[in-house]
């Protein structure tokens, strides 16, 4: 075994434990969301949340998790055969992609890519995918409109979400992650760019389809809108992927907006640039939680009007001046 390890090239092993990884962080952040927006939703509606199961409420999460493992999976009558199943895959399987090139600090990167930027876009609208095949394939009319208003809404949001991108690639000269967190040694770009992450965090809310654009799924108006024939397994795979990607667009945010692993020396060594990097992206989420349980959720109408009347005019003007400035 030792011999064989040793004839691989160092890349190589490096890509297999960082996607070892990658995968136990995917499902640790998953668990640890899970719990975490349980008990922030108690405390904002003045209740305690989970309390029964280990020390408050603790192992509510991994008990939840075998639960839904253990549980059967059900299928419905003239669903759309293996697309049914392909669904939930479709919806976790590119979720561990970004983070092999997301620069927890300086040292931890897998891989600089040039084009990491528009890899990382390119991974998240896989989820628009998975989710439009999952309602379609459910031969339910909830879970049909759930997965229309899903394609609506990603289409409609990722356009400000590119643009407002765009505002940081014009500054920078580049793509890649890495270098536009080196960019920002002296000062964050949201000191510069206010408007450009009020764009890129609200529509990076609406593409997570969290609340109160949480349309595709909408409780009281679709059951669990395009998933919601799913059970067991299958449906604990869309959570995950939700969370999952939750993360990769604060995580986003943060390289582009926070500095990325930039922050006060901690006593931490050399981890307390990837401590800063956490800490900033898990406050966004925070944030993110936050509006879930405190804002009303949206018309549809609303929902669209907003990016089409607002948030794509704005991060356009924004874009413009920010290529005026550069320019001159």
């Amino acid at each position: 075994m030792m011999t064989l390890l040793q004839q691989l090239p160092p890349e190589c092993i490096r890509i297999v434990i960082a996607a070892a990884v990658v995968i136990g962080f995917v499902f640790a952040n998953a668990t640890v969301m899970g719990y975490l927006e349980r008990k922030l939703a108690g405390r904002f509606q003045r209740r305690l949340g989970p309390m029964e199961v280990g020390f408050h409420g603790l192992l509510q999460m991994p008990v939840d998790g075998l639960k839904l493992i253990g549980k059967q999976l059900t299928e419905p009558n003239n669903v759309g055969g293996i697309v049914f199943y392909l669904s939930p895959l479709i919806a976790m399987t590119p979720v561990a992609l970004p983070f092999l090139v997301i620069p927890f600090s300086p040292h931890l990167q897998v891989i600089d890519l040039d084009v990491g930027l528009l890899f990382i876009i390119a991974m998240i609208s896989f989820n628009t995918i998975a989710v439009f095949l999952g309602g379609w394939s459910s031969n339910n009319n909830y879970s049909m409109l759930g997965a229309m208003r899903s394609v609506a809404q990603n289409i409609s949001y990722e356009i400000p979400i590119l643009l407002s991108v765009l505002s940081i690639v014009l500054i920078t000269n580049s793509f890649s992650l890495k270098t536009i967190v080196l960019e920002q040694s002296r000062f964050w770009f949201v000191l510069v760019q206010p408007v450009a992450f009020l764009i890129f965090f609200i529509a990076g809310i609406a593409e997570t389809n969290r609340a109160p654009f949480d349309l595709p799924e909408a409780e009281s108006e679709l059951t669990a809108g395009f998933h919601t024939e799913y059970s067991g397994i299958a449906f604990s795979m869309f959570m995950i992927a939700e969370y999952t990607y939750i993360f990769i667009n604060c995580a986003l945010a943060t390289v582009l907006f926070f500095g990325g692993w930039h922050g006060i020396p901690l006593p931490f060594g050399e981890y307390s640039s990837c401590i800063w990097f956490l800490m900033k992206t898990y406050l966004l989420m925070f944030v993110i939680v936050w509006c879930r349980w405190t804002f009303p959720r949206v018309r549809f109408d609303q929902l669209m009007n907003f990016s089409w009347k607002y948030l794509i005019p704005f991060s356009m003007v924004n874009l413009l001046l920010t290529a005026i400035v550069v320019k001159l």
